[in-house]
């Protein structure tokens, strides 16, 4: 799909309009989803579950989630059939569903209101003060950081984040308190439905271009996410990141309320002294001159520019006290799939990540190295995602894995996308060794082969990270199982 421009809404998709108004959730009838099972997709659904609106939905596989969806009252079925949708006034989808899909064509054909999932987590939004954090990198961390220090200040904030919050056990939550906190994705250019009170911006970079086309149209549209800001509001932003910083100038001299936070000498929040022991890190952190102890049980330099993030979105943009915030923080446990222990075997540790992107790579595989002492090493499991991603930027995906000591290269995890002949996994293999010819790269494309090649090349004590957005998490404990002697 790609981006229809208009001039009422011109980072509206060719099937929806988010320019347009999204009426309150109370008033959409019953709701019926089409795709539930995806992260985004069940985090609303479980919200307006809580609301006591009437749920269903359909999804292409019998994923652990709609079980639970199932639990907490929603209908749900495995499979497409236009029988599924008969009852609901509203169908909310995700951008993965086709136009042909059998349960969408019968629902436009009587009528039915279509909203994409970001409008539909709009709709529940009316009355609060909604905190949208967006980003090429970091927003599930982000959002999820910013949820807990809330928390830790004694709020009880709505929340829908991309991940699942490891304190918690589940991707949304209907709150008592009228602080709603999303995690903005700005794939498709639904972002900018929320208009929120508070918007953060981890990072602006060339992304997602089989919808933008180029970088340009990438930066109009968080030019216009921050048109949306509520009158008075505030716009977070990254200082060590280009993009961010050049859409702060723009923000501020269109009148915005803008902070930056960063290790930039110039940023409103500092980070300084940043160090890692081990799975948690530690860094200070100067707010108008004043140094306070950043302590996280995550590591990494970008989970401290996260957590600053979080801090300067819930201390400047809401009004918390600083201390709450920052104890808040520390409590932080993690989010599942991001730099997630899978457990050990044989004397090799196995960690999941979720990044999929160059500049998500990167920060991951940096962070893991710096947890290998020689003669340990660290083996990377990479799958690619998505076939124009890897054609767009194997080289840089290349670059982000290759101080790796060895990698392995899963072929595409296609998603929504039809194969591009020539764009393989092998596009990356071949980057890596490029960018670093002392690496150890394999390419395997049959993924059932992957984890007895990881099992065989992993020696006692080194650290095995798979990273990527399919169904590469489940190589992990595929690879333990062969490491700990079973059948």
């Amino acid at each position: 799909m790609s981006a229809s421009p208009t001039a009422e809404s011109p980072f509206a998709a060719a099937r929806f309009d988010f320019s347009a108004t999204v009426p309150p959730a109370e008033d959409l009838g019953a709701v019926h989803f089409l795709a539930i099972g995806g992260a985004g997709m069940s985090g609303v659904a479980r919200i307006m579950l809580a609301r006591g609106i009437t749920v269903s939905g359909s999804d292409a596989k019998d994923v652990p989630v709609l079980k639970a969806l199932t639990s907490e009252g929603a209908t749900v079925w495995v499979g497409f059939d236009e029988a599924h949708q008969v009852g609901a006034e509203t169908i909310v989808m995700s951008s993965s569903i086709r136009d042909d899909n059998v349960e969408l064509r019968a629902a436009r054909a009587r009528g039915a209101r279509v909203l994409h999932r970001a409008q539909g987590l709009a709709s529940l939004m009316h009355g609060h003060r909604p905190v949208a954090v967006a980003g090429a990198n970091g927003k599930t961390t982000t959002t999820s950081l910013l949820t807990v220090a809330l928390q830790g200040c004694g709020l009880d904030p709505s929340f829908a984040v991309g991940g699942e919050l490891a304190r918690h056990g589940t991707n949304a939550h209907q709150g008592r308190d009228d602080i709603f906190v999303v995690e903005a994705d700005e794939s498709d250019g639904s972002f900018i439905v929320y208009r929120p009170e508070v918007a953060v911006v981890t990072n602006v970079q060339p992304d997602h271009l089989d919808f933008y086309g180029d970088f340009t149209a990438v930066q109009a549209a968080y030019d216009a996410f921050v048109q949306t800001i509520r009158p008075g509001g505030l716009l977070v932003t990254c200082a060590d990141d280009a993009g961010a910083r050049t859409l702060a100038d723009r923000a501020r001299a269109s009148g915005t309320r803008v902070l930056t936070y960063g290790f930039a000498d110039d940023a409103d929040i500092m980070l300084r002294d940043h160090g890692q022991d081990g799975l948690t890190s530690a860094a200070t952190l100067l707010d108008g001159g004043v140094g306070r102890s950043l302590r996280l049980g995550i590591p990494g330099r970008h989970n401290a520019l996260n957590a600053a993030a979080a801090y300067a979105a819930a201390v400047h943009g809401l009004g918390q006290d600083p201390v709450e915030v920052l104890q808040g923080l520390a409590s932080f446990t993690g989010t599942r799939r991001r730099f997630e222990p899978k457990g050990e075997a044989s004397g090799v540790v196995v960690v999941d990540d979720y990044a999929h992107n160059a500049g998500k790579v990167t920060a991951v595989v940096e962070t893991a190295a710096k947890l290998v002492e020689p003669p340990a090493r660290l083996i990377v499991v990479f799958q690619p995602h998505l076939y124009s991603r890897t054609r767009d930027f194997a080289a840089e995906l290349g670059r982000g894995l290759s101080p790796a000591d060895v990698v392995v290269v899963m072929d595409v995890y296609a998603a929504r996308e039809d194969p591009v002949p020539g764009v393989s996994g092998q596009l990356v293999a071949d980057a890596v060794t490029a960018a670093n010819p002392q690496a150890d790269v394999h390419y395997v494309p049959s993924w059932s082969e992957v984890p007895a090649v990881v099992a065989q090349l992993a020696h006692p004590g080194d650290l095995v990270l798979t990273v990527g957005a399919g169904d590469v998490t489940m190589i992990g404990p595929e690879v333990l199982r062969l490491l700990g002697g079973e059948p």
